[in-house]
């Protein structure tokens, strides 16, 4: 089931690279210890779940910024930055179950857009809702995909 919401800027701490589908998840996992380190280096804490915000290239690489919500951008320290998610009306959807089946997830969001009369804006981004570390087991998975979405293009 796709919902409709209005989310708030919501500042990061994150890691950034461009990575192929294979090393998304040895990434992801260093890169979320990174930003938590960075963090408590910083007297300064996540205020939500992990997420990692994919963009995909034409040459089917994916530009992937991760980390985690925070009150206050960081300074950063060239391996840290800071980011902010963007405001604005989103479709999102909550998938159960491993990342590699995500598509559904997206597909349902895309349709639920386009119904919508409007458009993708922006690259989506998953929010991690479980920890593979603590739950091995991935059909007890979930995570909840975001996409941005404006007023499509008026046909000229």
């Amino acid at each position: 089931m796709v919902h409709n919401v209005d989310r708030p800027a919501q500042p990061a701490a994150v890691r950034q690279a461009t990575l192929t589908v294979d090393g998304l998840p040895a990434w992801l996992g260093q890169t979320f210890d990174k930003v938590i380190a960075y963090l408590k280096s910083h007297d300064a804490y996540p205020v939500g779940p992990p997420f990692a915000r994919y963009f995909k290239r034409p040459d089917g690489l994916f530009e992937v910024s991760a980390g985690f919500p925070v009150r206050v951008p960081p300074e950063g320290d060239g391996d840290v930055q800071a980011m902010t998610l963007p405001a604005g009306p989103a479709a999102t959807t909550m998938h159960y179950g491993p990342y590699n089946e995500m598509v559904p997830g997206y597909q349902a969001i895309d349709g639920w857009i386009a119904a919508q009369n409007m458009a993708p804006f922006g690259a989506p981004w998953e929010i991690y809702l479980s920890d593979p570390g603590t739950q091995p087991d991935p059909a007890s998975w979930r995570t909840q995909i975001v996409q941005p979405y404006r007023a499509a293009p008026s046909p000229t």
